[in-house]
Order: structure tokens, then sequence, then C-alpha cells
């Protein structure tokens, strides 16, 4: 799953990218450059305990990759938008990350002179909505034309699609983003193509200043209220701090999260998180001597998805899954145990994994 990084001009961004992948792109860079990317490991405590438990040969957590895009130009925000190479690039993207300028430093100059993030987050919002309503209004006159040349009685598709995206227009001209729109799983499906980018889930990112970064759950709190959309997520970190975090070892940076009052989640390990629930992802387990292992798969997956995940053959010759809750295994000690108590049980192809099952899947081919 890609997620993808976009923000306004001196916000932080790539500094935010280096730190949340342990990367050393350069900072500062604007439009025509290419995207920096960065592969990360989801934190996942279940993983590090089942690890602890077999001893296997290998651990692999699950993965997300992030893509930090250039910063737009200077004409971004006044009504000159990005560039179509751009917006092409985070088409592709499942999700977004904003990065908004919170911290003030008199040496960087905001560009818009004062740093207020809810109006940075309104500015972007606008610029993406432009091109999503381009986008509604090129295919709307293809498809007017279309349906010119239709028999009536074989227009059904394509006034539908012609309906619904004429409700999502006017949403965007109400300056309302797409993903604030009510949408029937049906209707989800018939978008889905065009990949608007109001629609993809949002995580506003507060980039603090270090003197702020004690209070984040007040900042966030606040961007909250001014800006309450669906599908949408705030948090705050300091994201050079975080990048000099890294640089030091695990207990002294403990420590000094400590001294600044922050909790034991680290300000990236919470991005991580909140980026792999808003693309609607769980964590499923595999565990044993030869390796312990997290697989990504939808919320609302069943056993047979999840094992298409590990290979497809497990998919198609898929019988049934045993199935033991993390925290159940963890108490027992071992599946013998859990088996012997209960606990360890056989499903079938209807079942719907949940976040923490760990699966032994049984198959033929």
């Amino acid at each position: 799953m890609d997620v993808g990084i976009i923000g306004l001009g001196q916000s932080g961004k790539t500094t935010v990218f280096n730190a949340v992948t342990r990367g050393k792109a350069q900072t500062g860079y604007g439009g025509g450059h290419e995207p920096n990317i960065g592969v990360v490991k989801v934190p996942d405590r279940r993983l590090d305990v089942l690890t602890a438990m077999y001893h296997p040969k290998k651990t692999t957590p699950a993965e997300i990759r992030y893509i930090d895009f250039p910063a737009a130009g200077a004409n971004f925000g006044k009504g000159e938008g990005p560039g179509g190479q751009f917006l092409g690039e985070v088409r592709k993207a499942d999700a977004l990350i904003h990065v908004l300028r919170a911290f003030a430093d008199p040496s960087v100059p905001h560009p818009e002179g004062r740093v207020d993030p809810a109006r940075d987050a309104a500015t972007m919002d606008l610029e993406l909505a432009f091109a999503d309503l381009a986008l509604i209004e090129r295919r709307l006159d293809r498809l007017t034309a279309e349906l010119r040349s239709t028999k009536a009685g074989e227009r059904g598709q394509g006034e539908r699609e012609r309906a619904l995206l004429e409700r999502l227009k006017a949403a965007l001209e109400a300056e309302t983003p797409l993903r604030a729109v009510p949408l029937s799983e049906e209707e989800h499906k018939l978008v889905s193509g065009y990949r608007f980018l109001t629609l993809k889930p949002l995580l506003l990112l507060l980039n603090a200043g270090e003197e702020d970064v004690s209070r984040r759950e007040d900042l966030e709190e606040a961007l909250r209220a001014r800006y309450p959309q669906p599908h949408t997520e705030v948090a705050a970190l300091c994201g050079k701090l975080e990048m000099e975090l890294l640089d030091l070892s695990a207990e002294e940076a403990a420590e000094y999260r400590a001294d600044l009052g922050l909790g034991e989640e680290t300000g990236l390990d919470r991005a991580i998180r909140l980026s792999y629930d808003l693309l609607g992802l769980i964590s499923f387990l595999t565990s044993g001597p030869d390796e312990c292992r997290a697989w990504t798969v939808e919320k609302g997956a069943t056993a047979p998805r999840a094992a298409g995940k590990i290979h497809s053959d497990l998919e198609r010759g898929f019988i049934r899954a045993e199935v033991v809750r993390y925290e159940d295994l963890v108490a027992c000690g071992s599946e013998a145990e859990a088996k012997k108590r209960g606990l360890l049980r056989t499903e079938g192809k209807s079942y719907v994994v949940q976040d923490g099952d760990v699966l032994h899947i049984l198959f033929n081919v």
C-alpha cells in the first residue's frame, strides 16, 4: 500500500518523510524533482512477543511504502494549482498525509507570512478539489456524448454514472471534499477508477516546534475543531526532533522523550499506525520456528482472502483455517495448550479475519 506525503513549501514535509522512513532525502526541494520513496516496517508489539515465544529463523513485519512528493511551486494555492505530472503521481497513492506547518522559525519564513495549519489544509483541499472537478467535467462531457449515441434501453449504467458524477461535482463546487460525501459500496466501485484526490483517506500531520510538542494533544484537538471531516485523522509531531532522536540509542531516546513529557508511543510510530488505520487495513499473524510474520489484509476480508496474501495457492485450494486470538495464544503459552483449552478453533470460507488473529491455513491444490 502506498501513502503519499504532500504539503506546501516550507512545511517540513521531507523532514517528516526522513524521520518516518529513517531516510536521508534532500530537504527543501520543490517542483521538477522525482518523489522520494521509502518503505517502513509497521510497528507491532504482538510480533515481538511471538518472536520471543517461537525464536524463529526470521521475523517479518508488515510494510507501508511512503512517497514524498515535491512541494508545489510558489503559485500553488493562488488558483494555478499543481502540475499534471504531480497530480498523476499523487492519484496513484492509496491515502494521503498532508504535512501542515505548525512551527515558527524566522529563518524559514512561511510563504503566506503567518503560520496557520487550518488555512493550509483548506488551501490544499481547494487545489485538489479543482483537479477532481476538472476530471469530472471532462468525463461528463464525454459521457453525455456517449449517451446521445446509445439506445434508450442501454443507457442504465451510463445514466447512473452521470447522476453520481453530477452529485460529486455539486459537492466539490460547495467546497466539500469527496471523502465527506456518503457513497454506497456500488457507488465506490463506480468511481474507483477515477482515483479522486479528495476521496482518498487523509492524515493531517501537524509538524510542530519542539517547544510545542508536549502539548500535541491540544494542537490536534484545535485542528479537529476547525477541520471536522470524515475519513480524516489528525496527529502532531516534531519532525526535526524525531530525526534527532533517531541518532540516539533506544534507551537515550526514551529518556529524552520522558523529559519532554511525551508518551511511550513515538510520534513516528503513531503516524505510521494512523496511516495504516486510514487505509482500512488490519494485520493477521502467522507463527512458527521458521518465521513469525505480520500480514496485511483489508478489514472485512474472509479467511480465503487472507490465505491468498500468503500465497495464491492457499486461496485457490483453501479448506479451512485454524484460528487463535493473539491474546489467547500468549496467555496459553503455546498452540497446543490453546487447543487443549478450546481456544484454537476451526473456521471455514465465510470467516471474517480479525486484527490479531493467528492463522494456520489448511489447503489442497
